[in-house]
């Protein structure tokens, strides 16, 4: 379907600015978290937030389709990342025990000793990037700018 061209509210300058100022910090904040990661733990920033989000459930354990919504991820590319996990040692798969359906992805004894061991370096890298440039109204201020940003897509975040 193609836009109309006249009827797109199109961004103002200023708008525009946030925007591409925002795409930038969002680039520069990934790109320093994958990269402590790999240069620390081994492994890139979505498999250590597929171990966090495991680590944090309970029995350490979340069906595929909630891991994949918890991680911002789609179904294959969440089942890619998996099967690497499994391969390490620090994921374990199962079907569900009442639907055969759902596939289960259970944290291993093993991944959440690689969790503990990264997760030191990971919130100081957090916290280097993200928060100490930051006063802490302007904390407060993200964390209601962010939460307004993800209201929208039920489910897809934690709340804040």
């Amino acid at each position: 379907m193609l836009c109309d061209v006249k009827s797109t509210r199109w961004l103002s300058e200023d708008e525009q600015t946030v925007w591409r100022t925002y795409l930038l910090a969002n680039q520069l904040l990934w790109a320093s978290l994958d990269r402590q990661l790999q240069r620390d733990a081994g492994m890139p920033h979505a498999y250590y937030m597929i171990l966090a989000m495991l680590s944090e459930a309970p029995n350490r354990e979340l069906t595929m389709t909630r891991l994949a919504r918890l991680v911002g991820s789609s179904p294959s590319r969440l089942s890619h990342a998996v099967s690497r996990l499994e391969q390490a040692g620090w994921v374990r798969r199962r079907k569900h025990d009442t639907d055969g359906r759902t596939t289960v992805a259970s944290l291993t004894d093993d991944g959440f000793a690689v969790l503990a061991e990264a997760a030191p370096g990971h919130v100081e890298e957090v916290r280097g990037v993200l928060f100490d440039p930051l006063t802490p109204e302007q904390i407060d201020q993200l964390g209601e700018i962010v939460a307004a940003i993800v209201a929208p897509h039920d489910g897809r975040a934690p709340h804040v």
